[in-house]
């Protein structure tokens, strides 16, 4: 997991190899995306001047865009366009006819894989650019929580002796973090608009809720590096596609429960005070005009959010949502169009490898939010998924998602039989007797806290195995 969100970066990484990895946000070492690739430093210089301006009661708009709030998403729009360059082809009306033939195709095949219903009310074939502004608003809410509770700090979490010096800085820095997070946001959208496949390429729902979008210029050149036909390809990627949006439309509290998990990953985030009065005290107030000397200061680590038990407690849970998501996708689609696509398990084992090793699309959101959507253990939930089904059933297997509290927590992907045997007796059922399911999570929320407590090298206290007074 990434220590380091929306931008702050550990000054030990290796800057080309973020660039070689492609995750487009990367700010090459730089806090806050200083000196990142199309970061002009002279429009920073102005920009830094007209903020003292602002602080001097003058209020003056950047001459980049304006934006309230704590991202600037007119200057995030402006640079992830610029990365995409002046010529965008646009869809050619025989590919959009492909697209909308391959979902329609791959609803009817996942009708006899699945119990949801179909969860497509739109089928679109997006360009790039397309695909920036249909889902700029989730990364709306995804990147907005981060921003704001670090631009909250500045002015609400310092000592009160600091902040009569410091408030003029912490004014700018406010200003300049808007300014900085949709810049870098900009270019990491950009990047990842080139290379994502569909809308749900990275497990969220981006998109609008109920529209299947897929890319077909991605998608070409994706298929030009494997063996089976692009036809095939698009199929597979369209089942995918249709399959996530079930998941999403019929499953109510799912959509929420992978957004607000993000939110409370950054409502975890902690910074260290005490090295920001260090960092102020010394403060030379020339740096508040000089963009040098201001990226020195944001580079000495001061400023450096802190990784905290509930981040990881956040993190735990969404890497194992997102687990489940992908596993149960994986098994539908390859039920649904595995006897019908030949190269259906060489297909699904490219997508897997590409999701496990860290593609464009992880390493960039854990750039601009601080989180790695790598579902670690993919192979695990869908194993967890597939003995379900083999065991129980379909219905059984689907009905798991009814309630959140049914689902598969971490500990069942090591150790699928115990959950499996639960199904299978009627465990999904169980919701129905709140004080046993009251019992049953306080059961595994002690797990987790020993688990926890094991990770960082720590014994149990006391009360780990027992109930509070």
């Amino acid at each position: 997991m990434s220590d380091y969100p929306f931008g702050f970066s550990n000054p030990d990484d290796d800057p080309d190899k973020k660039g070689r990895e492609g995750g487009g946000g990367g700010s090459g070492g730089q806090p806050f995306g200083f000196g990142a690739e199309g970061f002009d430093p002279a429009a920073l210089g102005q920009m830094l001047t007209q903020f003292g301006q602002m602080l001097s009661g003058m209020g003056a708009a950047t001459s980049q865009g304006t934006g309230g709030g704590p991202v600037n998403y007119d200057v995030a729009r402006q640079l992830a366009r610029q990365q995409l360059g002046a010529t965008i082809e646009p869809v050619s009306p025989g590919a959009a006819s492909a697209v909308t033939d391959a979902v329609h195709l791959a609803e009817l095949w996942l009708d006899e894989a699945t119990t949801l219903p179909t969860g497509v009310t739109k089928t679109v074939a997006w360009t790039p650019n397309d695909w920036i502004e249909q889902t700029l608003d989730t990364w709306k809410r995804l990147c907005d929580p981060v921003a704001a509770q670090i631009a909250g700090m500045w002015s609400n979490a310092l000592p009160a002796e600091a902040q009569q010096f410091a408030g003029p800085m912490v004014g700018m820095l406010s200003q300049m973090g808007g300014l900085a997070f949709g810049s870098q946001l900009g270019q990491a959208l950009g990047q990842l608009a080139k290379e994502v496949l569909t809308s749900t390429d990275i497990g969220l729902p981006l998109g609008p809720s109920g529209t299947a979008a897929l890319l077909p210029a991605a998608i070409a050149e994706f298929s030009a590096g494997l063996e089976q036909p692009e036809r095939e390809i698009l199929v597979f990627l369209a089942a995918r596609e249709a399959a996530h949006q079930r998941l999403f439309q019929h499953v109510p509290w799912l959509r929420q429960r992978v957004l607000s998990t993000v939110e409370d990953y950054a409502h975890g985030i902690r910074m260290d005070f005490s090295a920001i009065e260090q960092a102020a005290a010394g403060l030379d107030p020339s740096a508040l005009t000089d963009p040098s000397k201001l990226e020195e200061l944001l580079g000495q680590g001061a400023f450096e959010p802190q990784t905290t038990p509930e981040q990881k407690l956040a993190h735990e849970r969404l890497e194992t949502l997102l687990a489940l998501v992908e596993g149960w996708v994986e098994i539908v689609v390859a039920d649904a169009v595995g006897d019908r696509l030949p190269g259906t398990a060489a297909l699904g084992e490219t997508l897997r490898r590409r999701r496990a090793t860290g593609g464009p699309a992880e390493q960039t959101f854990a750039t601009l939010v601080g989180l790695e959507l790598r579902p670690r253990k993919l192979r695990e939930a869908a194993a967890l998924w597939r003995r379900l089904t083999d065991d129980a059933g379909i219905d059984a297997r689907d009905g798991v998602w009814a309630h959140p509290d049914l689902m598969p927590h971490a500990a069942d992907l090591d150790n699928p039989a115990a959950f499996i045997d639960s199904v299978i007796g009627g465990g999904t059922t169980a919701f129905d007797d709140p004080l046993a399911q009251l019992a049953e999570t306080e059961a595994r929320e002690r797990e987790a806290g020993k688990r926890q407590a094991a990770d960082e090298g720590e014994q149990p206290g006391p009360d780990a195995d027992g109930p509070t007074s």
